[in-house]
Parts: structure tokens; C-alpha cells; sequence
């Protein structure tokens, strides 16, 4: 619930000498020395904003997903990595002896070190009709507020940077309330606008009675008064309207301010039960015949507000200001940075065909972020998004048919738990947990099954689930049908994933390599080289099978983490495979979701010739470091531009191909702005010593972790029960059947199952 609060937001546009100079005096930026905002020239195009021109970006505190609100870390990353007419926002509060700092809130609480600095002076004081306690900045004087530290509020942000930063005043980058403790707020804003050199200034409030004072001693030339709107039942104080009615009179609102602040909801709303896109009201159109700009408020990259934008921030953006009725006039955001690329490099754009010289674009089951993975819907949105290897990991059925599933095991991809939870077993030369195996099941079984789809992310606190409207769409795909689905597509080529080789000959008597030999033999794949072929697994004795068709190429899997590849492992790995597919981390180490550093695994196998793919990249903010500001594109660049993998697996191939399709992914060179790769370990350096994670080193490769026993023989077993020796448990004592001791796991899929039956 939002308190309705008064206070007064004062937006800074800072441009030539005064930036430099606030820059000089905030101190070293992240990567050492500020570095100059990308200086830009907007290309002509069509703006449906108020006036044409190109909407802006208005970082709120700097970059706030990042460092704490308006600190000078924040504000110093905002200005280096958006263009140089980006607006820094500065949520004006005042001191006990009236002067202004920058703060998220009059309150104190859950944003500085107030706590542990002046633990019992909470008070309770009455804002707007309500009694509100805690620490307020009014209470104390300049030089007392200058003993705190600025603080992360918001929990799935890094408290690595909490405590260092000192609470900013304007100088770095409630009229009602404020006048009842003798602090007028307008005459402070007035006399400091005339120290300001810059073009233009925003002043903004939410209280229309200020905004009247200030509309009497501003010059309109050069500044810009902008009505916040809040929540719609939330009471406006002066006119003690809602701000929701307060809306429905844009002439009014036009005779103060010259435009208006909005959460974005009230120009997209989203629904609150699926979490779809509703229709776009008109307001924004509403509000631009009336002569009034548009700022959209509320983006952050790390807050989920669709399903619709499939995890990806920068087409939130887009949906504000590229299509055929509206495009605001600005956004209010944490991540200016992904602002800036949505509305430069993806906007009122044609993208360009992908340039040739640039990673592989991989699948991980398709698009599985979008669609039940390996199902046919995931592999035709894998094509409509652009990929260029579409991946089939090959499971078998009881019966030999084989088919696309990323697991043997059938719970959580699929329905299985709902149906067929008496054959849950325990295999653990696959895993440790128990489940319902493929090689169990006949293929007429799993087909009476449905796909499901899935995230990592599900267990999360709270959950973050995928396309829940898709959540069971789709069909199962043989190996044959995804053979015959690559070849008239034409995709640029396919990867067969095998797994499991070893167990499923001697223990289940199923040959999974012969069943993909003959499968590619089948479709000819084995006769052209117009698709690419990779046999891709993490057994070289797999890959040893396919020696005898060098038009296959061979890629070993690299499932545990590793920092470097020594010569004589290199030697081995060219003995099976040509290239090699290994973590995303042991390319870029990571500890505590930050970079460290560049491991030496890259150099190494490329000094041998041998390709590097990496596995698997996701949009979800949980998935990517810090470093890359919860943006999925800044991961791709770095991974891409920074430093040079040979191929991107991912299971958002349409995230991958937006960038590689972008201008902003040429050289530094050849554009005025682009999105540029992080540095690993950059971001840590900014942090304090003393609180600083320990770096986590991976050990280097080795032989052991390349060589495999040779496969053993395809051994036809007992088809008599499941499990990985074909016995049955034997009954607990006392005369119970044996399927009761799967109850527990039985009772377990089907309280889960209601639960998504009801939408939890």
C-alpha cells in the first residue's frame, strides 16, 4: 500500500561544464576516471512524442539498480554509460537547518545507516493525514545526516555497495510538510536554480499548489514544471482530488505544468491476475492534444511487470515508444542504461540482417524461455527468432523411439508426475533426486503426456515463472520429425545432444547412438554440408563413434566449471571433437553474482583451433551478474565483443539475434553509440574491502575430465520393471505394497498440480 507522502522531485538536466564539474567532484568512477557520456546525434526519425523529438532517459538517483539511490556512484555510472543528454534525478529532501539532500524519502528508514547512528530518535510525525513513524530527514541538521551512509533498499539488489556512499546533496548532481518546519522549498529551489549552468531544469511534485508558487518565479524559458501523478485513488493535497480524477481535466493540469508524470500503468496496463498486456489507454494522446509531455515512471530491469516482454527489458521500453499510436516523451528508470539502448538502438528501426562475422546463435531446446522446451512450438519460435543451430538432446523411449527432451527424467517437463508417479524410480548414474524415466515409458505413454514447460527460477522467492498461457502447449518431437523440421526450414545446421550413452546400452538396452546415427543417415544429413551437423556430449567415446563422417562436427560437453585447459588436455580434446561447449562462468568467473575476472580457458583452446560455445544464457535478472545491470544484451555483448566465445547457447535465441541485428553491436568505431561489453571484475573493485566476496578460482582441466571408457555393448535386459537394475523394491515390512512407498512423492505432484490448476 502507497502512503500518499509529500515531497518534492527536482530532475537535473546537466550538460556541458556544469557535468564535468559535478563530475570532478563526486570522485572516481567505477572503472577508475569518469569516462564521457557517448556523445550522440539523434538519426531523423518519426517520434510520436509531443514535440517529435527523441524521448529521454531520467535515471532515478543515477543508476539505482545498481549503487544506492543517488549516490555519487550512481549518478557517476548514469552519466558514463547513457548519452550525454541523459537527466539525473534527484528526489529532493530537506535538512532540519533547510538545505537539500538527495534521498528516496523524507523517512530515513531502510535507505541510510540511520539506525545504527541515532537508534532511538524514531519519532511519529502526521504527513497528509497520517501518522507515520521513524527517522525524517527534517530532524536533523546537514552535519548530523553527513554521519550516515546511503543504503540498498530493495532486497534482490547487491548490498555490497551499502555503507560506503554518503548522502548527496543537489550539488552532486512536501511544500506543505516541509513549510510546517519553516523550510520553504520553493525559495530554496529558486535560489539554487540561478548557481545552475545548463540549459533546461525540471522541477516536479505532486502537490499542484507548489507547482502554482513555482509556476510564478521560474523562467519558463529554461525550466520545466511537470506534475506528478500517483497512484488514482491517492488524495492530491491542495485540491484534496484524486490524482486518478485530477487526470480526467488535462487542460487544467496544462494551465501549471508543461507536462506530467505517470507509473506506466496508466498507459499500459498490465492485468493483474495473468500478468498480460491489457490495451494501451489513451492518455498519452490525450495528453499530447492538450499540450502536455508524457514521462512514463516505474522501469527497473530487475521488477517483472509481463509475461509479454519474455524477461527481456529493453521491450518494455519499446512497447512505450515504438509502435503506430504514441511514444512517451521520457522514462523514469533505475537502469538508464537499458533505456538508452531501447530507445537508440532498437526503436523506429529496421534491424539489420545478422553480420556474418559474430558467435553462433545456439538453442537450449529451442525457445524454451518462450515455449515448453523441445516441443515443436519451441523450435518454430527458435526459427522465427533467428537462431542459427536449432538443438535436439536425445532421449529414448522404453520401445527405442527416439526423441527430443533435455532430461530423461519426465517431471517437470512434462506431465508425468500427475500420471504416472508408480513408476518413479531412483537411476543414480543420472541423478540423484528420483523420477519417471523415458527409457521406462513406451513412446505411446509419453505421447498421452503433455510438455510443460519450465524454469530455474520457479523455486525462487518469490517464484518467477515463464509464458504460463503457453505452459503446457506444444507436441513432443522425434528425432526423425526434428531432422525433417531442420531440413525444411533450413536452419543454418542442428546439434544432437547424447547423454546417458553408456547406461542406456548396458542397462536398458537401448542404443542411442545407433538411433542417431541412423536417423541423420535417414534424412541424408550425412550426405550434404549445406546444414551444419554437431554431435555434441560430454563422452568422448560418444564422439569417437562419429569419427567416420568428418562432415559432423564433433563438439565435447564441459559440464563442470574450469578456468583453463593445459596443452597436453588440448591435445586430447582434438582427438574427439573440433570444438567445445563449457559454462558461461568458466569463461567469465563469477562469485556472489559479480564478474571477477576472464579465465584463461578462452585463449587456451583457441590457440589450438578449437571453438568455445558457451551454455546456456537466460533473461531472468536471477541468472546474469550484477555487472551486466540485469540487462540480458550487456551479457551478450560481453560474451560476444568482450571476449570472443565462439557461440551463445541460449534459451532466449530472440534476445541474442536482437542484438547481433543492431547497429549497436558493431565496433566502438563505426557507431557514435553502442552496447558496450562490461569489464569482469570492475564492478567488484568498487566495492569495500572489507566486505567484499572472496573470489572463487576454478581448478584448470585435466585429462580425467575429457577420457572415457570406451562404450560397452548394447545389452538387451529384463523389461520387467523400471529402475537402473530392473528389480523392484521389495515391500516394507508388514505386507505393503510396494507402490505405497511412492505416496509421499505421489501426494507431493498432486497438491502441485491443483496449484497450478488454480494459478498459484
Amino acid at each position: 500500500m502507497m502512503m500518499m507522502m509529500k515531497q518534492l522531485v527536482i530532475v537535473f538536466l546537466l550538460i556541458g561544464a556544469s557535468v564535468a564539474q559535478n563530475r570532478r567532484d563526486t570522485g572516481p568512477a567505477p572503472a577508475g576516471d569518469p569516462v564521457p557520456a557517448q556523445q550522440y546525434i539523434p538519426p531523423p526519425k518519426n517520434w510520436l512524442t509531443l514535440n517529435g523529438s527523441e524521448p529521454v532517459v531520467i535515471a532515478r538517483g543515477g543508476s539505482s539498480g545498481v549503487f544506492p539511490e543517488s549516490s555519487s556512484l550512481a549518478y557517476i555510472m548514469a552519466k558514463s554509460n547513457c548519452l550525454s543528454n541523459a537527466i539525473m534525478l534527484c528526489n529532493l529532501q530537506f535538512s532540519k537547518d533547510g538545505l537539500g539532500v538527495c534521498l528516496s524519502d523524507v523517512r530515513l528508514n531502510n535507505i541510510t545507516t540511520i539506525n545504527g547512528a541515532f537508534k532511538d530518535q524514531q519519532t511519529t510525525k502526521n504527513i497528509n493525514g497520517n501518522n507515520v513513524r521513524g527517522w525524517f530527514s527534517v530532524d536533523y541538521t546537514l552535519e548530523q545526516l553527513g554521519q550516515l551512509y546511503l543504503v540498498q533498499n530493495v532486497y534482490t539488489r547487491s548490498e555490497a555497495f551499502d555503507n560506503t556512499q554518503p548522502i548527496p546533496t543537489p550539488d552532486t548532481i512536501y511544500d506543505l510538510f516541509y513549510s510546517q518546519h519553516n523550510i520553504s522549498a520553493a525559495k530554496y529551489i529558486t535560489e539554487y536554480l540561478q548557481k545552475l549552468i545548463s540549459n533546461v531544469y525540471y522541477i516536479s511534485s505532486p502537490e499542484i499548489g507548489f507547482l502554482k508558487t513555482m509556476d510564478r518565479k521560474v523562467d519558463h524559458n529554461t525550466t520545466k514544471l511537470v506534475f506528478m501523478v500517483l497512484e488514482p485513488n491517492a488524495v492530491e493535497p491542495t485540491t484534496n482530488q484524486t490524482y486518478g480524477s485530477i487526470l480526467k481535466n488535462l487542460t487544467a493540469i496544462k494551465s501549471f505544468a508543461s507536462g506530467i508524470v505517470v507509473p506506466k500503468s496508466y498507459i499500459i496496463p498490465v492485468n493483474n491476475k495473468t500478468r498480460y498486456l491489457e490495451p494501451a489507454t489513451t492518455l498519452v494522446t490525450d495528453a499530447h492534444n492538450a499540450g502536455l509531455q508524457v514521462y512514463a515512471s516505474g522501469f527497473a530491469n530487475d521488477i517483472y511487470s509481463s509475461y509479454n516482454y519474455n524477461f527481456e527489458p529493453e521491450a518494455e521500453y519499446l512497447t512505450f515508444i515504438d509502435n503506430s499510436q504514441f511514444a512517451v516523451d521520457g522514462f523514469i528508470t533505475d537502469f538508464p542504461t537499458t533505456a538508452t539502448e531501447a530507445i537508440v538502438c532498437f526503436a523506429l528501426t529496421n534491424l539489420n540482417e545478422t553480420r556474418k562475422d559474430r558467435p553462433l546463435i545456439i538453442t537450449h531446446n529451442g525457445a524454451s524461455g518462450v515455449y515448453a522446451g523441445c516441443t515443436d512450438l519451441a523450435y518454430q519460435q527458435a526459427v522465427d527468432d533467428g537462431a542459427d543451430i536449432i538443438d535436439c538432446t536425445v532421449q529414448m523411449s522404453k520401445d527405442g523411439v527416439a526423441f527430443c527432451l533435455e532430461s530423461p527424467d519426465l517431471i517437470g517437463k512434462t506431465t508425468a508426475a500427475t500420471v504416472f508417479m508408480s513408476k518413479a524410480t531412483s537411476v543414480p548414474e543420472i541423478q540423484k533426486e528420483r523420477g519417471i524415466f523415458s527409457f521406462d515409458l513406451t513412446w505411446t505413454e509419453i505421447q498421452s503426456l503433455k510438455p510443460q514447460i519450465s524454469s530455474p527460477f520457479d523455486k525462487s522467492n518469490p517464484p518467477i515463472i515463464r509464458n504460463p498461457e503457453a505452459k503446457n502447449k506444444g507436441k513432443f518431437v522425434t528425432l526423425d520429425g526434428f531432422l525433417e523440421f531442420a531440413k525444411t526450414k533450413a536452419v543454418s545446421g542442428v546439434l544432437i545432444n547424447i547423454n546417458n550413452a553408456a547406461y542406456l546400452a548396458s542397462k536398458k538396452g537401448l542404443g542411442v547412438v545407433d538411433a542417431v546415427t541412423k536417423a541423420l543417415s535417414n534424412a541424408t544429413f550425412d550426405k550434404q554440408s549445406t546444414q551444419q551437423v554437431m554431435i555434441q556430449s560430454d563422452d568422448s567415446s560418444v564422439l569417437s563413434k562419429f569419427q567416420d563422417v568428418p562432415a559432423y562436427k564433433k563438439v565435447l560437453h564441459i559440464r563442470k566449471e574450469v578456468s583453463a585447459a593445459p596443452r597436453e588436455v588440448v591435445e586430447e580434446i582434438k582427438k574427439y571433437a573440433s570444438a567445445v561447449t563449457v559454462t558461461r562462468t568458466s569463461v567469465i568467473s563469477t562469485t556472489e553474482s559479480f564478474t571477477t575476472n576472464a579465465t584463461n580457458i578462452l585463449r587456451d583452446l583457441h590457440s589450438a583451433n578449437i571453438s568455445v560455445y558457451i551454455s546456456a544464457l537466460r533473461n531472468e535478472y536471477l541468472s546474469i551478474a550484477f555487472d551486466y545491470l540485469a540487462d540480458p544484451l550487456i551479457e551478450v555483448a560481453t560474451f560476444a565483443q568482450g571476449v570472443g566465445v565462439d557461440g551463445i547457447t541460449t534459451e532466449f535465441p530472440a534476445t541474442a539475434s536482437k542484438y547481433f541485428r543492431s547497429k549497436c553491436s558493431d565496433d566502438v568505431e563505426k557507431q557514435d553509440f553502442r552496447i558496450l561489453p562490461v569489464v569482469p571484475g570492475e564492478l567488484l573493485d568498487v566495492t569495500d574491502l572489507k566486505t567484499r566476496p572472496n573470489i572463487i578460482y576454478h581448478p584448470a582441466l585435466t585429462v580425467a575430465d575429457i577420457v572415457r571408457p570406451p562404450l560397452p555393448p548394447v545389452t538387451p535386459v529384463s523389461q520387467s520393471a523400471p529402475g537402473s537394475s530392473g528389480l523392484v523394491a521389495p515391500a516394507p515390512q508388514g505386507g505393503v505394497p510396494t507402490n505405497v512407498a511412492n505416496i509421499g512423492l505421489t501426494l507431493a505432484a498432486i497438491m502441485l498440480f491443483c496449484l497450478l490448476s488454480m494459478g498459484h
